[in-house]
């Protein structure tokens, strides 16, 4: 199947507009579990529960809200959020070009492919292949989602890629790590480790050299219990009893029964007749067969 877009929006930079769509680059591939009642097998289902009313709440009963203190809140809608954002939810605002080197990688967060959108192929093409001839990348802003993001825009591939960045207060200082500053290092030790470094180094990264064994191990360990039959088949659901009041309920039920709330008529005691030899059941099939 063809990629599917995510999204799309507008790198603007002096008086150039360039209409793009963006793409997802990667995604994790974790294996994925469910959590089952071990009774049953059944999946279990998360509740939002308030423990002040004492009930489980539907999504359409949840606001959001800010705590500005213990225990207080300060409402927000997503209205009033949707409404923060403003014409920039669109355009990807290029600040300045920079070299590649000189960000720190600590500060990325996702990728992103950017594809031209129609009318902006040639504008596209003319910033991706300025840029590589250049050996800068471009740093904007970007309303995603509802949140401003700090985003880098560099060529890759012969195309566009975007990276979602943490601001300068997101990331956490290094500084107050220790790092070691007191070892004595020898000028053997320090030869030595050169060696290692030299005896492994290579001169591009191949990332397909590389695979998560673990999540391997995982599938194959799910495999061999699915070809052992070792499954388990979730209970029906089942139905969830109406809470209502008693007293309601036996009043309704008296009045539905007997017209104006009469008490119904006495019955005759109904006489019993002597159960007949009920006759032997025939044996049950093994596995259905005949």
């Amino acid at each position: 199947m063809p990629p599917h877009a995510i999204g799309s929006g507008t790198i603007s930079f002096g008086l150039v507009s360039i209409p793009v769509k963006m793409y997802t680059a990667a995604s994790s591939q974790n294996v994925a579990f469910n959590m089952l009642h071990a009774k049953c097998g059944s999946r279990i289902k998360q509740q939002t529960f308030c423990p002040v009313c004492n009930e489980v709440i539907e999504r359409a009963g949840l606001v959001k809200g800010y705590e500005v203190s213990k225990d207080q809140y300060v409402r927000v809608t997503d209205e009033e959020l949707k409404g923060l954002e403003g014409d920039a939810s669109k355009t990807i605002d290029i600040e300045e070009f920079v070299p590649l080197a000189k960000v720190d990688p600590v500060y990325f967060e996702k990728a992103y492919y950017l594809g031209p959108d129609k009318g902006g192929e040639k504008a596209y093409r003319l910033l991706t292949d300025a840029m590589a001839k250049s050996g800068r990348v471009a740093v904007a802003t970007f309303v995603m989602r509802g949140k401003e993001s700090l985003v880098l825009i560099r060529p890759s591939s012969d195309g566009l890629m975007l990276h979602t960045m943490f601001f300068s207060d997101e990331v956490r200082s290094f500084g107050e790590i220790g790092k070691g500053e007191g070892a004595k290092i020898r000028d053997g030790e320090m030869d030595l480790a050169q060696q290692l470094i030299d005896g492994l180094a290579n001169d591009d990264f191949k990332p397909e050299n590389y695979e998560d064994r673990y999540r391997l191990r995982v599938l194959q360990l799910i495999d061999s219990k699915v070809e052992g039959k070792e499954i388990t088949v979730a209970a029906p659901e089942a139905a969830r009893a109406q809470v209502i009041d008693l007293m309601d309920a036996l009043k309704e039920s008296l009045a539905k029964r007997v017209p104006g709330g009469k008490k119904p008529p006495a019955r005759a005691p109904r006489r019993v007749e002597p159960a007949a030899e009920a006759p032997r059941p025939a044996a049950k099939r093994a596995s259905g067969k005949k």
